[in-house]
């Protein structure tokens, strides 16, 4: 990473700067469902509308019937909101203090593969914590569901260059998935490849 030539900066969200934990969600389904939470793993990974979702592909409304469908239980739409957001935890005061001081010396963005639930949520929560709305700390933020693209395909990186008027080697992606850093690397980007959750981001002048 070359701190010099850096103008501008796209964070990740889920395990970068919000905290997160995927076995809170597989252990809520799994009670629900009396299924083993490795079960509920399982279905994760094998089942397309999870992509799907995460995409854009299809709706709210879809995705809670295909989790009640799949995992044969007939609960509310509040109750799987509820446990499908149950992996998003805390925002730590360093992170946002982080994306404080980074959008006082570079241009900001938010970059996330996510869903609309997911989005209520994490909303939420920072509006709750801070008083101030997420897209307040960011010139632009990007959502995967939204653009119907996803990390790690190159397609939504180069439109988020384009779409912001950004020069690859100008702009650092921060985020915690070693494909997405891999992409990103490929297109001429700097990165900054950190572990899930990490306690410390240091941005170096």
């Amino acid at each position: 990473m070359d701190s010099g030539t850096i103008k501008n900066i796209i964070f990740d969200l889920g395990g970068v700067l919000v905290n997160i934990d995927p076995n809170k969600t597989a252990d809520a389904f799994a009670a629900l469902s009396n299924k083993a939470p490795v079960d509920i793993i399982g279905l994760h990974n094998s089942q397309n509308f999870f992509r799907d979702y995460e995409m854009g592909v299809i709706d709210d409304h879809t995705f809670r019937n295909h989790i009640r469908s799949f995992l044969k239980i007939d609960i509310p739409d509040e109750m799987i909101d509820k446990t499908w957001g149950a992996l998003l935890l805390e925002f730590p005061s360093n992170k946002i203090a982080l994306i404080e001081e980074a959008r006082k010396k570079y241009r900001t963005f938010l970059l996330s593969n996510t869903n609309n639930i997911h989005r209520i949520k994490f909303e939420k929560d920072f509006k709750d914590l801070t008083g101030n709305d997420l897209k307040e700390y960011f010139e632009n933020v990007h959502y995967s569901f939204q653009m119907h693209a996803r990390k790690p395909e190159k397609e939504i990186f180069l439109r988020v260059l384009k779409e912001n008027n950004l020069k690859a080697e100008e702009t650092l992606l921060i985020d915690d998935s070693l494909p997405n850093i891999e992409t990103a690397n490929k297109l001429g980007l700097q990165t900054y490849h950190v572990e899930v959750n990490q306690a410390t981001i240091e941005l170096k002048d």
